[in-house]
């Protein structure tokens, strides 16, 4: 059964997590169902940032659940609860996006800069036009930035989701990923450039029609 959105009513965890992780670990089932009540609403808001639509977020975060449960003997408790948990849906996410990929990738190569010997853009960028809140909150801008950064390479859409979509630092990044904080800088440099060029056409077509 697909667990509910009972998120603790302050959004955190109001319990021992020391005594409540004894009680996962010795298997009590009322537990399962405590944690269940307490993180699914958290966990499936972090899913639905990562993932197209409401279907795949809540297989995500079934995933991750199952995943945690199997996972508790590896939790050595130093990290919040939580933090595991929600690295653990990161984690489930990032698996069902590459399950689920059939489009072929754009070389990210062609979407970067390219410089002259002088140490000039071949082709400089052009200034955004203006686009209000609203705007860029609107489905349609959501839709098509998110149909762009499938475009990307998986180790660049990756970066953009983690950081740009649910908010994580860089160095939990570097965590999740298991790469270095230099290539979680570098990659994220490269990936925001690279979609910027794949989103140019559209909003400099947006201004031109103005």
């Amino acid at each position: 059964m697909m667990p509910t959105e009972a998120m603790g009513r302050s959004g955190a965890f109001e319990i021992d997590e020391s005594e409540f992780l004894q009680r996962l670990r010795a298997g009590e089932e009322r537990a399962f169902d405590e944690l269940t009540d307490l993180a699914a609403g958290r966990m499936l808001a972090v899913a639905r940032k990562m993932m197209p639509n409401e279907a795949d977020a809540e297989e995500a975060v079934q995933d991750a659940f199952l995943n945690a449960f199997k996972g508790l003997s590896a939790f050595d408790g130093r990290s919040k609860l939580t933090t595991w948990l929600h690295q653990i849906t990161v984690n489930a996410c990032l698996m069902k996006m590459r399950s689920k990929r059939r489009r072929p990738e754009t070389s990210i190569e062609s979407l970067l800069p390219a410089f002259q010997a002088d140490g000039h853009q071949v082709r400089p960028s052009e200034r955004w036009v203006e686009v209000d809140r609203s705007t860029l909150e609107s489905s349609e801008i959501k839709s098509l930035i998110r149909a762009k950064m499938e475009e990307l390479p998986e180790q660049y859409r990756a970066i953009l989701m983690l950081r740009d979509i649910s908010g994580l630092d860089t160095e939990e990044t570097a965590q999740t990923l298991g790469v270095t904080l230099d290539t979680v800088r570098t990659r994220l440099h490269r990936a925001r450039q690279a979609l910027k060029t794949l989103l140019d056409p559209y909003f400099e077509e947006r201004g031109a029609g103005r």
